[in-house]
């Protein structure tokens, strides 16, 4: 399991399973938020507590960002809708954890801007995108 909470910890994530990778997003919101995104589905992978506020993406409306609504920590994203299958796809933000336990997490790079294609690994993992 992981664990993850907002600056003022007025906000907490858990994940189920712990992830095999964390990704790097370059869409329009994701490259400004700077988050590192891991996945579950909401309410059996993913569990959350605490008082949030809500951006939906401006294009499509598919994604909902929840913020703390103290310290304004971008902490998850859940899907507006469910998969067919019934579950909704949520991802965590886990530069929100302790860097000791996500460091050697290898990070998976999306083209969220062009392609919506994953892109070529170059190896970095968590640690070494922390600046």
């Amino acid at each position: 399991m992981l664990e993850g909470t907002c600056h003022c910890s007025a906000v907490r994530w858990t994940l189920k399973t712990f992830p095999e990778t964390a990704t790097a997003c370059n869409c329009s919101v994701c490259r400004r938020y700077g988050a590192l995104w891991a996945y579950g589905y909401f309410g059996t992978d993913v569990r959350t507590t605490g008082q949030t506020r809500t951006y939906l993406r401006r294009d499509s409306g598919d994604i909902c960002f929840h913020f703390c609504i103290i310290c304004g920590c971008v902490t998850h994203y859940v899907a507006r809708r469910a998969a067919e299958d019934g579950r909704t796809v949520a991802a965590i933000n886990i530069r929100m954890s302790d860097p000791s336990a996500i460091g050697e997490i290898p990070i998976r790079h999306f083209d969220g801007h062009d392609s919506f294609e994953e892109l070529p690994s170059d190896g970095r993992t968590v640690k070494d995108m922390w600046f």
